[in-house]
């Protein structure tokens, strides 16, 4: 069956290998925020809101690529250096400075929402300083993360590199090239990683392996990267087509792909035989701790992973009932077990083709679309698609994603569906993953941050993986209220993706934190659910590649749920489901606690 992918946009995937800028030295400064000299007459609040614009502001030149994503388009020239020395000390002193300067504004002296966004910002500047004391940049790329595939997209011509001008095909020259000195600088990070025994384990390696083999055609023509060339607009004069022809060619051939015959065999000739035999990070130097805080970090909680590990078993016991009721319902002879294969195997279950797959959909699109006004006072002015997973990765994509729309809105939000196997997508799962990657769930959430107004930038570009998971989690269930599951295989297909999510908070923590296997992890999943084996194994890898990530959706949803029975409890009559949900999409994305604050504080304000 499918299974969601993060909500992570191909910029947050990129700035995790930290993307960054050369020529921004004023970053190094340690002492003070440079901000617009203040008047005697400035408000707390308007100096909080200069700073945090210019700490955006730092921020999009340190992460260039992350500026594009974001609809700044200054710097889509440049890839960015984001993993030498330089790039991480002034990260460091990025985060350290404008933590030092916040918190010498009175946090009391500023207006509700400032003081939801002042909390958001001081949580987000003590993560990154922690994040910064475990060796990340020694393991730069995953076979779930590539930068290669990501920069793939990039060039796409659908993604957020413009390729309107002239100018925007000689930026994303340079950013290739910046590119190829990344892979580069990769390899060397990788060799301290050798050294520090921060490596992967080797089944991931023999993952990234052939994902790189893929792009080293022997006709430049033939490349990904070539994909600009053949989306020239008719604007362009025959003489400007003609060079930049011969420019991306040679590029590819002299350069680009010679960059990734070296990285593909660096990985395969000697990386691979350093690589770790352990599965999860307690194999790792100082793993478990590094593990404790990666769960911190995704679920914006200080929850202990054995606290996590049992709430993840209790949740797998509950929903295994409810499944089993289900198949008494639609009166199946046979146990549980057997009801999964059939619901696994049988053709009934699954489409023919591809397109159909698509179209269906589409037809859920408009279906799910007809109830949201009874749910919702604000919705998306940005519409999304659906789309199959692009060939190119679809046979190492998970089962669905989204991403976002452009924030002019020139693009739409895209629901992608990997075709690649059908039946890894059963009819009965369409329902619950169309809530959960598209509307009401993380097009809704995602599209009605970026178009917040009166708000600081940071916050319609901030994630915290944990709210946005768990409200894509929570608009599955939604969807029950909404009658959208009558039907007990639909309703079969959401309890199958609560029970992915259940059963991760298990996998997960038993694979970094109590020395479980790749085997262990995917015997569990296949005596507890009915999903393909090939879904299975993809899903358990996943967890090894990003660990702590999978534990967010299940804990975001536990919380969103918990903060909406008390606000019933509390009103009583006076409780609007919708103004509940104007509480939680229209401040962004928040911690936890934020927004349980934020939610207690309009519990009062109602009463």
């Amino acid at each position: 069956m499918k299974k969601a992918i993060v909500a992570l946009s191909i910029s947050m995937a990129l700035a995790m290998t930290g993307c960054g800028d050369k020529s921004n030295s004023q970053l190094n400064e340690v002492d003070t925020v440079k901000t617009p000299a203040a008047s005697q007459e400035q408000t707390v609040e308007q100096e909080y809101l200069l700073l945090v614009d210019k700490f955006f502001k730092d921020q999009l030149e340190l992460e260039p690529i992350y500026a594009t994503f974001v609809g700044v388009n200054d710097f889509n020239d440049q890839f960015g250096d984001g993993l030498s020395d330089e790039y991480l000390t002034k990260r460091h002193n990025l985060n350290k400075r404008y933590l030092a300067e916040v918190k010498k504004l009175d946090r009391s002296q500023l207006p509700a929402d400032l003081r939801l966004s002042y909390d958001m910002f001081t949580y987000d500047r003590n993560v990154a300083l922690a994040d910064e004391t475990f060796p990340n940049h020694f393991m730069p790329m995953n076979q779930f993360y590539s930068t290669v595939i990501s920069m793939v997209q990039l060039g796409s011509g659908e993604s957020a590199q413009p390729f309107k001008t002239v100018e925007d095909y000689r930026n994303w020259e340079k950013r290739l090239l910046g590119f190829i000195e990344w892979m580069k600088q990769a390899q060397v990070r990788m060799n301290e990683g050798i050294e520090s025994k921060v490596v992967l384990p080797r089944v991931l390696v023999d993952r990234i392996i052939p994902q790189l083999s893929a792009q080293l055609v022997t006709n430049p023509e033939k490349s990904l990267f070539y994909t600009p060339i053949t989306l020239m607009p008719a604007s362009f004069s025959a003489e400007e087509k003609a060079t930049l022809t011969e420019e991306y060619t040679k590029l590819i051939a002299d350069k680009l792909l010679p960059g990734l015959t070296e990285l593909r065999d660096y990985f395969q000739n000697t990386y691979l035989k350093s690589a770790r035999a352990s599965d999860g990070w307690w194999g790792l130097p100082n793993g478990k701790v590094w593990y404790q805080h990666l769960a911190n970090t995704h679920t914006t909680t200080t929850m202990p992973v054995d606290e996590i590990h049992k709430i993840g078993l209790d949740e797998v016991a509950r929903i295994l009932s409810e499944m089993d009721k289900v198949r008494q319902q639609v009166g199946f002879k046979g146990d549980l077990t057997d009801f999964f294969a059939s619901l696994s195997s049988e053709p009934q279950y699954f489409f023919d083709d591809r397109q159909g797959l698509v179209d269906g959909y589409m037809v859920l699109k408009d279906k799910i679309n007809a109830e949201l006004p009874k749910y919702f006072n604000v919705m998306p002015k940005a519409d999304y698609v659906v789309k199959p997973v692009e060939s190119f990765r679809e046979q190492s994509a998970a089962g669905a994603s989204y991403e976002s729309p452009a924030v002019d809105g020139s693009r739409p939000g895209v629901f992608y569906i990997n075709t690649y196997n059908l039946k890894a997508q059963p009819k009965w799962g369409m329902t619950t993953l169309s809530l959960h990657e598209a509307a009401p769930g993380h097009h809704f959430q995602i599209a009605i941050k970026q178009e917040l107004t009166g708000v600081p930038e940071f916050q319609r570009f901030g994630n915290y993986t944990a709210f946005e998971e768990g409200w894509a989690l929570y608009a599955e269930y939604l969807g029950i209220e909404m009658g959208l599951f009558e039907d007990p295989y639909q309703y079969f297909g959401k309890l199958s993706d609560e029970m992915l999510r259940a059963m991760r908070l298990v996998v997960d923590t038993g694979l970094h934190a109590k020395g479980w296997t790749r085997e262990q992890a995917i015997q569990y999943m296949m005596d507890n659910s009915p999903m393909a084996e090939s879904d299975i194994i993809a899903e358990v890898e996943r967890y090894m590649a990003i660990p702590g990530q999978a534990l967010s959706y299940k804990v975001g949803q536990l919380k969103i749920l918990s903060l909406r029975a008390q606000a019933e409890q509390a009103l009583g009559d006076k409780f609007d489901l919708k103004a509940f949900h104007d509480q939680i999409l229209t401040s962004g994305s928040l911690p936890m606690e934020v927004m349980e604050l934020k939610v207690n504080e309009w519990i009062a304000s109602q009463k």
